[in-house]
């Protein structure tokens, strides 16, 4: 654009010579064949006006010299507007770290490539980084630059000549490639481009290592519209993500009703948060061997109007990753304290915390206004956590624990051995319990070496100063050996399954479950007796 402009501007300035050569022209022509030049010759003879004329003529040139140096000047400050006009417009549609093309420019090559009748062998990639977010927190910012820059540069050497690739958002890029060599062919490049860009970066002397996902999806003439077909390889990229990462997926349609029904989910489970649709079920946990009840463990269900009772694994995940999970958790602590204290006094509620609570500094003073309100005893609380919220902050995690457990809570480190807990972590964080995870405990009766597994652990824990529950108890068996090992607590379906507030109260009256020879009956108002299947 700016090369034309120029060329129209020389052009202009060509036309403007002409102009004054035709006008001194005719000029020459009236005074020579006209006679003009001697009439004014004989005035200036009779009056002596020669130096006057003089003097007009050079003045007349130096106004036309200033007159013309003011035109080049215009036409050169002319020529700058519209070079700065060409490369803002140009930067408009480029991304200034990489220098790929944004998202406005790519999907504007995308509908001139629809438009130009190449859509049916045209199809767009969506690539969004693995683990990126960890290497501005570890690195900084400037080699989180240097990683982005990298990426660029290797999609574009990874993807065939001629290709459009463009950095859409943060480290979500996309690239716009020909499909000639068909399904298979976009296959190879996809994988390419993950393993181009799971090579490592160097950056003073450390080699950052991320990964990517690709979406994939075919900007047929269907497809729609071109925002329409980079949403849907965003889907099957999303799809790839919950699939583990680092590998592609093609766009289907019926991705996109997931992704409306998970809308769906979240929508309803908001409403279900504010309107008390989601209650608290109660796990017996019992002391080994005796099999005395001594607590509960406190787990959520959501009695939806109309999907009926949905269990955790529905809507926990969806709740921790839209931010809903704080709000979720106190709601089923309130009711849960608030059911129990018409309890025997000594049984305990042990509730689950998620990862990114535990991250919260006011974690322990949201729970003090908890028993503060409902009137629960603190020591009757323990808090479980699993082992993933200990690495995300271990300074904010022991900080935490200290807060709760100079309130009178205690804490259990849940699902132990599935995650990232290792001695330094249960040396230097000051628990109360491990919870021994069910894969463990169903692999007792599979060998000797998985029972010296879970023998090692509650060894562990014994040398500790710590109490264990083993988790997931089905059978006798697994609770003779537990209890011969030392294994302190059990949980289970041998023991019971979750059951609502109704239930274990029903329980408690009829004395179904044995909570100890010293546990007063508790005050109980009209009873709703469910059935163990309802439970």
């Amino acid at each position: 654009m700016a090369d034309k402009r120029k060329a129209s501007w020389g052009s202009g300035e060509l036309y403007d010579l002409l102009c004054l050569m035709m006008l001194g022209t005719c000029v020459w022509v009236l005074g020579v064949q006209l006679g003009a030049f001697h009439w004014v010759d004989r005035i200036i003879l009779t009056h002596n006006l020669s130096d006057v004329f003089k003097l007009g003529f050079f003045m007349g040139m130096g106004a036309v010299a200033a007159s013309v140096s003011k035109s080049i000047r215009l036409r050169k400050a002319m020529r700058e507007r519209d070079a700065a006009e060409a490369q803002a417009a140009e930067t408009a549609r480029h991304d200034p770290l990489t220098g790929l093309a944004n998202r406005r420019l790519f999907t504007e090559r995308l509908e001139e490539r629809r438009a130009a009748g190449v859509s049916g062998r045209l199809a767009v990639l969506v690539i969004d980084l693995d683990r990126f977010k960890p290497v501005n927190e570890l690195y900084g910012y400037e080699a989180g630059n240097a990683v982005l820059r990298a990426v660029g540069e290797r999609l574009v050497r990874s993807l065939p000549e001629g290709s459009t690739v463009a950095r859409l958002d943060g480290d979500e890029f996309a690239a716009l490639v020909e499909t000639g060599a068909g399904g298979e062919g976009l296959a190879r490049l996809a994988q390419g481009a993950i393993a181009a860009l799971s090579l490592p970066v160097a950056w003073y002397g450390h080699e950052i290592k991320v990964g990517a996902t690709v979406g994939i999806a075919a900007a047929h003439p269907e497809a729609g519209t071109a925002d329409a077909v980079l949403h849907a390889a965003d889907l099957a990229m999303v799809q790839g993500k919950r699939d583990g990462r680092g590998t592609y997926r093609v766009f289907e349609s019926a991705m996109d009703e997931a992704l409306k029904a998970r809308a769906r989910l979240e929508a309803d489970l908001r409403v279900a948060i504010d309107s008390g649709q989601i209650e608290p079920y109660y796990q017996p946990v019992v002391a080994l061997p005796g099999q005395t009840v001594t607590g509960f463990e406190v787990l959520a269900r959501w009695r939806h109007p109309e999907q009926g009772l949905l269990m955790p694994s529905t809507f926990i995940p969806v709740a921790e990753e839209t931010g809903m999970i704080g709000d979720l958790s106190y709601l089923i602590l309130r009711r849960a304290c608030l059911d129990a204290r018409a309890w025997p006094p000594h049984l305990q509620l042990a509730v689950n915390i998620a990862p990114q609570q535990f991250q919260d500094p006011d974690l322990a003073l949201r729970i003090l206004a908890i028993l503060t309100e409902t009137g629960f005893q603190a020591h009757r609380l323990e808090v479980e956590i699993t082992e993933t919220a200990i690495v995300q902050d271990l300074e904010a995690t022991r900080a935490t624990l200290g807060a709760l457990q100079a309130l009178g809570v205690r804490v259990a480190l849940d699902d132990f051995g599935t995650g990232y807990s290792s001695l330094y972590h249960l040396r230097e964080l000051r628990f109360d319990k491990l919870k021994i995870d069910r894969s463990y405990v169903n692999s007792i009766a599979e060998g000797d070496e998985r029972a010296k597994l879970v023998d090692a652990i509650i060894k562990l824990g014994s040398s500790l100063g710590l109490v264990t529950t083993a988790e997931g108890i089905e059978t006798e068996t697994s609770v003779d050996w537990l209890a011969s090992q030392g294994c302190d607590y059990g949980q289970g379906y041998l023991f019971g399954k979750p059951m609502p507030r109704a239930e274990i109260e029903r329980r408690l009256v009829e004395g179904l479950l044995d909570t100890g020879p010293a546990a007063p009956k508790p005050e109980i108002g009209p009873r709703t007796v469910l059935t163990e299947k309802a439970a």
